[in-house]
């Protein structure tokens, strides 16, 4: 059974933000997994791309850091040098560069770690919930599945409770620089050379670089060692510590993808509890967690792309990719790949194996809160379905204005309570 493909000619234009905004075109991705999966498009913000849209393409090409680098930047819009260097995470980087900083905060999100929270998130989860839930009807995006990781994000950066609500909406006008919901500073709208240097070119980075300096200074003052932020601050085992700059990228980089993957899961997950007759029974049943919350990511797919440069001329199917070019792996076609998900457009709990990549899964940089975020959504469900009899949508929902962030930003339900 196919369901919810949104309605696009199949001819989308991949690199406007407007024609994510109903929802990421699958027919267009389907087009071209099929006809043309190295695609090559003119971008008129910047130097054209090739796309990458098979399931078995993405695989193979993720490993191959020696010829596509992400030391050039993720995303699709050109950055010079200058702009690169002051906005760069680890995940913008390669080889032993690339590894210095993850083996710094690896052992945090480690499988062992990540699982010694599980008391804690269904702890966050009842009040969540209780509150959510009494009303009857809401938008189950904000009230339940934005609560959870932006709690979670607290507990990990060690940030007072009430600075949250202030700090998950500055993540989501870096994240979604592109959505007039959550930014006055539309990325592809106005003028944005006066933040060219901060990250995702938004003046909230400014404002989150200000933030990150004042907590640090408190945590030092304090004597304060705990969180991640502490590990990240270490000296490597040649006593140099990543610069000022390197750790306010890295706080904004986990303010904002620390919260939006988990959420937009979690909201995807709710939306297809919602809409797909049978799931919420077949939750229930509790067979399916071990499989389900990698099911529901897979559905989600929350990064819709990440990109990367050609260090040399390299062909693709026939295609001549040439050094410097930008090469976009997009994840949310692969998981809709038909050569390696059977019915891919339905939500399958029990799917096993499944491949998904929305976690860049197969090369050095995948995320490195898979685990904690796999965790988040299956106790969350788990918690969820301990109450509710049905949940039904009462309107459509709406998706975030972005080619980058793949997310359901407003979900209106109707909850019968048991």
């Amino acid at each position: 059974m196919t369901i919810w493909v949104p309605k696009d000619d199949g001819f989308a234009d991949l690199g406007s933000h407007d024609a994510f905004a109903g929802g990421a075109p699958y027919n267009t991705f389907a087009r071209l997994r099929q006809e043309d999966p190295c695609h090559w498009s003119e971008f008129d913000q910047g130097k054209g791309y090739w796309s990458i849209t098979r399931h078995e393409d993405i695989v193979k090409m993720i490993r191959d850091v020696d010829t596509f680098s992400s030391a050039r930047g993720i995303r699709m819009e050109d950055q010079s040098y200058e702009e690169y260097m002051a906005r760069r995470t680890f995940q913008e980087t390669d080889g032993q560069e690339h590894r210095k900083v993850r083996m710094k905060v690896a052992k945090a999100f480690s499988p062992q770690v990540v699982a010694g929270f599980e008391d804690q998130i269904r702890d966050l989860c009842d009040p969540i919930l209780d509150a959510a839930l009494e009303k009857g009807e809401f938008c189950a995006t904000r009230e339940i599945a934005r609560e959870l990781p932006m709690r979670m994000l607290g507990q990990i950066l060690g940030t007072p409770d009430e600075d949250l609500p202030w700090l998950v909406d500055k993540g989501d006008a870096l994240m979604a620089n592109t959505d007039p919901d959550f930014t006055d500073h539309v990325a592809d709208k106005l003028e944005t050379d006066a933040y060219r240097l901060m990250p995702f070119n938004s003046p909230a980075g400014a404002e989150l670089y200000e933030y990150a300096h004042d907590l640090m200074a408190k945590k030092n003052a304090s004597g304060d060692t705990s969180g991640i932020l502490h590990l990240i601050m270490q000296p490597d085992e040649n006593g140099e510590t990543i610069s000022e700059t390197e750790f306010r990228n890295f706080f904004c980089l986990l303010v904002a993808a620390g919260n939006d993957t988990t959420r937009y899961s979690i909201a995807a997950g709710i939306q297809a509890l919602a809409r797909q007759p049978g799931l919420l029974e077949e939750l229930q049943s509790g067979d399916v967690w071990g499989t389900g919350p990698d099911e529901i990511v897979r559905w989600a797919s929350p990064a819709t792309y990440f990109r990367r440069t050609a260090m040399r001329d390299v062909e693709v199917h026939g295609k001549q990719i040439k050094e410097g070019d930008k090469v976009l792996y997009w994840f949310v076609s692969a998981n809709r790949d038909e050569d390696m998900f059977e019915d891919p457009y339905r939500l399958t709990l029990s799917r096993k194996p499944n491949r998904q990549l929305a976690w860049g899964q197969g090369g050095p940089h995948v995320c490195l809160g898979m685990h904690l975020a796999r965790l988040e959504v299956r106790v969350l469900f788990q918690e969820l379905l301990k109450r509710i009899k049905s949940i039904e949508p009462t309107g459509p929902e709406s998706f975030v204005r972005s080619n980058f962030v793949n997310g359901i930003k407003h979900l209106p339900v109707r909850v019968t309570l048991n």
